[in-house]
């Protein structure tokens, strides 16, 4: 940067030389906070003469104030990701956007390799342990092992049971064992006809809370979101999943509002991750990662604007995957007008993730205008063709940034896989540079301020605010601090970190890094009634997964193993824009080299005899 008197001015795009590019460490200034000493910080953070004192410190003590207005950034603003044209990709099979999802779906399957149930139902003991496909829950359907009735008594008694147990495990928010149990006949009905919609006919899916889901109240992990916004239709992702045949259990736990990354919430109790109860789950979508963990349901619907789907998909040990900006339709969700948010799926395995994605893609009218998507395709997993395509692969890793984790268990293993692709698949692992990692995380947080702030301002100003949990309180003091010339300036940012992406994606394929920089974060006993601020455990989790997110990048994280006290580790696959197939592709051959997982804790069989 040159200085222009006391404004900074940020070198041009063109200028930079990346040899000079220096990582710096991500080092969060804020105190950790629970119980009473963080009631009484927010009291001071909400009063009107030294609250905004507070704000204004902690945000020069995090170098967001030299970043906004001490900066001057010559580029101009880009306010929603904008896309160069891509070029095709290999080895696919392209999917009819317009079409019926349960059509999208039936051509998923062709994507697929063979199903074999003879290597699924194997009643050896020494099997390891998976978790049930959705082509399981297929095979026992049409095979007349079990019905989706009974699967859903199993389903239903699980829920039930988790909501009673010690720890409490408040899996969904909103739930309705009569209207499960009607779906299930419904489903049971058409398989005895021999006539199922779709392999996605009978299988359970939950729906994070904030999105629609009719008859649920959608709360968004709130109590009050319901009594100024009703819901009186399915969001169109969730209606094209019940086109298909899905049996939707009900609305999934979260962080309030989606403002947080462990998945506290002190309104319905916070849920705990599968693999051991005494940590976070991570969020903001918690309820879905944990409710596929445990085994209760096959896929689950959630959103992510900051992680929100990969980081509980990585502390929980299953597949998240987040959508490009604009392939999928926002419609009927709390975060439908924002520019940083997707839905995506999360599921036990990527051929799950595959078919999930088949049913809900579909740009909107206004995205397909304004983004002007790709045609969808999904990689065509069953041909030798695809396998030897992996070894063209080029992936980027910025040693640097990769390695930047709370521990080496996270970097060592994640650094594993790389090798092992190598070795396997003949995959070339190359050295990149991305600048101004610290700028783009300061312009996520604005531009994710301010989509919160045009999607509930009236409400909190109504006097909901006083109504929220005490971390959600400390975002809005937070969003409410930034002015207009702080959200350009967070604009122009965005343009530059959109530059410095596309310049790695010139050199590889698909960007790598561990999905989280630490693994599940232990919950404190103090924190579950009053909830906690805790910026040190955010940064780690949240270090890897900005990009795709601001950018509008599709990126999943699939697991890759464990840490030396056995909890789940994840690798994040960021592609190209409109490039889902090409992550899903070396996501699917990452899982098959690390084939091997550890049984949850919590755990519930619904394929069980009676």
């Amino acid at each position: 940067m040159a200085d222009m008197g006391k404004k900074k001015v940020m070198v041009p795009l063109e200028q930079i030389d990346l040899t000079t590019v220096k990582y710096e460490p991500q080092v969060v200034q804020a105190p950790h906070l629970t119980g009473n000493v963080f009631r009484f910080f927010i009291k001071l953070l909400e009063s009107p003469l030294i609250g905004p004192l507070v704000i204004s410190h902690l945000k020069k003590e995090n170098k967001m104030i030299e970043m906004l207005r001490c900066t001057e950034v010559p580029e101009p603003p880009m306010f929603v990701p904008e896309f160069p044209p891509q070029g095709p990709e290999s080895c696919v099979l392209l999917l009819e956007e317009d079409g019926k999802p349960e059509e999208r779906v039936e051509s998923a399957l062709k994507s697929l390799p063979r199903y074999d149930p003879a290597t699924c139902w194997n009643a050896d003991s020494t099997t390891p342990f998976r978790h049930w496909k959705i082509r399981d829950y297929a095979h026992a359907y049409r095979s007349k092992l079990i019905t989706p009735s009974v699967a859903a008594e199993h389903v239903i008694a699980a829920i039930e049971e988790a909501a009673k147990s010690e720890p409490h495990q408040p899996l969904l928010i909103s739930f309705d064992a009569d209207e499960v149990r009607k779906q299930a006949a419904t489903s049971t009905q058409r398989f005895e006809e021999g006539n199922p919609i779709s392999i996605l006919d009978g299988i359970f899916i939950a729906i994070k809370d904030d999105i629609d889901c009719y008859p649920y109240p959608t709360n968004g992990g709130t109590t009050w979101l319901h009594k100024v916004r009703s819901v009186k239709r399915d969001a169109v992702c969730v209606s094209r999943l019940r086109n298909c045949g899905a049996i939707l259990v009900g609305k999934a736990n979260m962080h309030e509002l989606g403002m947080g990354t462990t998945g506290n919430n002190s309104n319905y109790g916070t849920v705990r991750n599968p693999h051991a109860p005494d940590r976070y789950t991570g969020g903001s979508s918690s309820g879905p990662a944990a409710i596929v963990a445990s085994g209760i349901c096959a896929a689950a619907l959630g959103s992510d604007g900051g992680g929100s789907v990969r980081i509980p998909s990585s502390l929980c040990g299953v597949v998240g995957l987040k959508t490009t900006h604009g392939r999928t339709d926002m419609g009927g969700s709390i975060c439908d007008g924002g520019g940083v948010t997707i839905l995506g799926p999360i599921t036990s395995c990527v051929e799950d993730s595959v078919i999930v994605y088949a049913a809900i893609l579909g740009s909107s009218v206004s995205d397909r205008i304004t983004v002007r998507p790709a045609a969808p395709c999904l990689p065509d997993l069953s041909s030798h063709e695809a396998i030897g395509a992996l070894g063209s692969m080029r992936l980027g890793k910025y040693t640097a940034w990769f390695n930047d984790v709370h521990s080496t268990d996270v970097s060592d293993k994640c650094e594993d896989v790389l090798n092992l692709l190598s070795r396997t698949h003949g995959c070339e692992v190359v050295e990149i540079v991305i600048p101004e990692l610290e700028e783009m995380r300061t312009a996520h947080i604005v531009s994710i301020g301010a989509d919160f702030q045009s999607s509930l301002a009236a409400d909190i100003e109504d006097g909901k605010g006083k109504l929220l949990t005490y971390d959600s309180r400390t975002n809005v003091a937070l969003f409410q601090s930034f002015s207009a010339s702080d959200y350009i300036t967070s604009q122009r940012l965005r343009r530059r970190s959109m530059h410095h992406y596309l310049e790695a994606f010139k050199k590889v394929d698909v960007i790598v890094t561990p999905t989280t920089g630490m693994t599940a974060p232990v919950i404190p006993p103090s924190a579950l009634k009053y909830g906690e601020t805790n910026m040190q455990v955010t940064a780690y989790l949240m270090r890897f997964v900005i990009g795709p997110n601001l950018l509008g990048f599709p990126a999943i994280s699939v697991p890759v193993g464990y840490d030396k006290q056995g909890l789940p580790i994840g690798l994040q696959l960021i592609g190209r824009p409109w490039a889902e197939a090409t992550i899903l592709h070396l996501a699917f051959a990452i899982e098959q080299l690390f084939a091997e997982k550890k049984k949850p804790v919590l755990f519930c069989d619904v394929l069980k005899p009676n």
